[in-house]
């Protein structure tokens, strides 16, 4: 039997914060004893058995899967969105990448379309009601069809699975300096307009789905990349590129 790693010590600097309409603060919690292969959501889990035990209220976060695939797990780590680890969720992201006695800030996504709940959970519905503009296709599609039946060209099938891959989890929103919501709404309108299946509503979905993005107030997008930097799908830039022409020809 090997032996038992050794445990961290940490200082959380952990934003609190009762509803929307409360004013909130920066609270500072010592954990001890943290095994270096801990989620950081597990590590998060520990301290608010701690607090429940103690008779404080636990700190409030987001999560489900806890596989980096629903997007819940959103919160900024050290000023970085999701934490400085590449194309990692929260919840996969290990402690075994911090140092022993680190000092580590928590905060919400913070956007103005994305009001604070409470702690670290922020109301992520702006981003429903774009989709419910436009990100679907209501042409009846019929059964689903045989493998290779429909073609498509590998490139655009390539570009099309890439941008689908987003798991709106919002932490383009959160990086970016202006608020912007472009790589989301983008992904969504960009993985639909390069398939076939998309092609009846394209000029009308990334019209609704631009309008919709504005009218929730996110910021507009001045390409500093923060976005695609932070993303943990990777999701490239160019997708912006892809929404902007589309939105463009249907402005016409």
């Amino acid at each position: 039997m090997s032996e038992r790693a050794k445990g961290m010590n940490l200082t959380l600097k952990v934003w609190r914060q009762n509803g929307p309409q409360d004013k909130g603060r920066m609270v500072t919690y010592r954990v001890e004893d943290v095994s270096p292969d801990m989620s950081f959501l597990e590590m998060l889990d520990v301290l608010n058995e701690r607090l429940i035990l103690e008779g404080d209220d636990p700190i409030a976060f987001d999560h489900d899967c806890r596989e980096g695939i629903c997007g819940m797990c959103g919160m900024v780590i050290n000023g970085v969105a999701h934490g400085e680890q590449v194309a990692t969720t929260t919840c996969q992201l290990h402690m075994r990448h911090f140092e022993d006695n680190a000092v580590i800030t928590i905060e919400p996504w913070r956007a103005a379309p994305f009001p604070v709940v409470k702690d670290l959970v922020v109301d992520r519905s702006a981003f429903d009601r774009i989709i419910q503009a436009g990100g679907f296709i209501s042409v009846p599609a019929g059964s689903a069809p045989d493998a290779h039946s429909v073609p498509v060209k590998k490139v655009d099938a390539d570009a099309a699975f890439d941008a689908a891959t987003c798991i709106g989890c919002g932490a383009c929103v959160a990086a970016c300096p202006n608020g912007s919501a472009s790589l989301f709404t983008a992904a969504k309108i960009t993985h639909l307009s390069l398939l076939p299946q998309g092609q009846p509503e394209r000029a009308s979905r990334a019209k609704a789905m631009v309008e919709q993005m504005d009218a929730e107030g996110f910021g507009g997008c001045t390409n500093t990349g923060e976005c695609t930097a932070v993303c943990p799908k990777g999701i490239p830039l160019d997708t912006i590129a892809q929404m902007n022409r589309d939105y463009l020809k249907a402005s016409k």
